[in-house]
């Protein structure tokens, strides 16, 4: 849904107005803490008992720990894929071809990013300029990583959780953009 919802008719949109945490370290630490309480303690908890509009949302908050093992797959394909490249560029010999139907399922998945890629510039250059939607993009890849390394935390978290041992809360301090702070 593409829907831009403004705090007032000419005001600036409804957005959390926190930075993520800005180092790696704190990154992966938020991001574990929200997979370890929503995606799994909150499975754990409140289970998939309801209709299915509560179904649907509690996937979109649980397909994380869904799509870290395809995510880790095709990160590991990826460089497997282009140290073949270099092996046999090195060596000077064919790679071996690829039928047809995985180059239109190389070429769709292909595809498919791009658009994703374009919806991302296009709606966070709306909201805030070129210059952040250019920075946006990188940041999809950052992002990934940091959810590869989350979810090892998580998973470590939630196994203690299960163990009956209390859950560690990494909180992590949040800095507010400073033209918020008059408001």
């Amino acid at each position: 849904m593409f829907v831009r919802a403004l705090e007032t008719p000419d005001g600036p949109p409804v957005a959390v107005r926190a930075y993520f945490p800005a180092t790696l370290g704190t990154a992966i630490r938020q991001k574990a803490r929200w997979m370890t309480g929503i995606a799994l303690a909150g499975w754990d908890r409140t289970g998939w008992h309801r209709g299915w509009r509560d179904h649907w949302m509690r996937m979109r908050d649980r397909r994380t720990i869904l799509a870290i093992p395809v995510l880790a797959i095709a990160y590991i394909a990826l460089v497997t894929w282009g140290i073949d490249k270099a092996l046999h560029w090195w060596r000077g010999s064919e790679p071996a071809s690829v039928e047809t139907g995985m180059l239109w399922v190389l070429f769709a998945n292909v595809a498919l990013f791009g658009w994703r890629m374009a919806v991302r510039f296009e709606m966070v250059r709306r909201a805030y300029g070129r210059g952040e939607a250019l920075r946006s993009i990188p940041r999809v890849f950052v992002g990934n990583f940091v959810a590869l390394f989350a979810a090892r935390r998580a998973m470590v978290r939630y196994a203690a959780l299960l163990r009956g041992q209390p859950v560690r809360w990494d909180k992590t301090a949040h800095h507010f953009p400073t033209d918020l702070a008059a408001r």
